[in-house]
């Protein structure tokens, strides 16, 4: 039997964490330049999410990593507002409710940190995922907020904590 563990990233977990960021965005086609897929910081995880009020949990399987999920301030809002960072997972590993798991660690993480709202992008294609954020009552946003530079994400939603 499998073990299935949510942790938080650890700086041995950069490397192979990028790769598989990186794999899921282009396996779901998402556009290499106006996403995460050309931020900086998926190179250094660890490092990006080391702050205060920040964290970066992945989920491993019998030692394997399949992807993860994060918590931080949402740049250019009020201090209250944070974002879901950068939720992807491998495809063996959807659809069996891992995301769902993550998502409530991380707004667990949220409220913890006194977050008031948390803001999240995606694409409108991806409809397993808008899906789940629906069910964890995010609505949708006729436009984004902050300033992620993620301009190819065409869909936006909120969700007060």
């Amino acid at each position: 039997m499998s073990t299935l563990i949510l942790r938080p990233v650890k700086p041995e977990d950069n490397k192979l964490l990028a790769k598989v960021l990186r794999d899921v965005l282009i396996e779901m086609g998402v556009p290499k330049v106006g996403t995460a897929y050309e931020d900086e910081s998926l190179d250094r995880m660890y490092e990006t999410y080391d702050k205060e009020r920040c964290a970066y949990f992945v989920v491993e399987e019998d030692g394997r990593l399949l992807g993860g999920a994060g918590i931080a301030p949402l740049t250019g809002e009020k201090p209250t507002i944070c974002e879901l960072q950068k939720m992807y997972f491998l495809s063996e590993v959807r659809g069996r409710g891992i995301g769902y798991q993550m998502m409530q660690k991380c707004l667990e993480f949220a409220k913890n940190n006194e977050y008031t709202h948390c803001y999240l992008e995606t694409m409108p294609y991806m409809e397993s995922a808008r899906k789940l954020y629906r069910k964890v009552k995010f609505e949708p946003l006729a436009a984004p907020m902050g300033d992620t530079g993620h301009y190819s994400c065409k869909e936006w939603m909120l969700k007060t904590l």
